[in-house]
């Protein structure tokens, strides 16, 4: 005879999680496109504006610190409390920063814009022209009639 062992719920559950997990699926890889080096970079926002200003001030103050983490609670705790009218300067700065961002990423994407306009336009030169000779050589078959 077979001995049967006494199992406990618990097993039977852990059991049954044990093999509803999937092994994990690999990422391919290289299927990202390449960054553009010249592309240009996002502006920061008015809280990192602040940030910086702040992290040199808090440097000063606290030489000692070598803690990243302890500078970043200090900034994010100060710029909580501070008002509207506080943060009204770097607000400013980071829309100064945006508008010449917005100028530059018009200008990167115009560049390419341009070129393939260009590209168009020589296409469709073509088609037009192979239209237009069609419609001609058309043109003088009937007038021959």
């Amino acid at each position: 005879m077979k001995e049967v062992r006494p199992t406990s719920g618990n097993a039977r559950k852990s059991d049954g999680r044990l093999a509803a997990k999937k092994a994990p699926e690999k990422r391919k890889t290289g299927s990202r496109k390449a960054k553009d080096p010249n592309k240009p970079k996002r502006p920061p926002s008015a809280f990192f504006v602040f940030m910086d200003q702040f992290r040199k001030e808090f440097k000063e103050k606290n030489p000692e610190n070598k803690l990243v983490s302890v500078v970043g609670k200090a900034g994010g705790n100060k710029w909580k409390s501070m008002s509207d009218a506080e943060k009204a300067p770097y607000v400013a700065k980071a829309g100064k920063l945006k508008d010449e961002y917005l100028k530059k990423i018009r200008f990167y994407d115009g560049s390419d814009v341009e070129k393939k306009n260009a590209a168009e336009d020589e296409s469709s030169d073509k088609s037009k022209s192979e239209v237009s000779e069609e419609g001609a050589e058309s043109d003088g078959e009937e007038e021959d009639d």
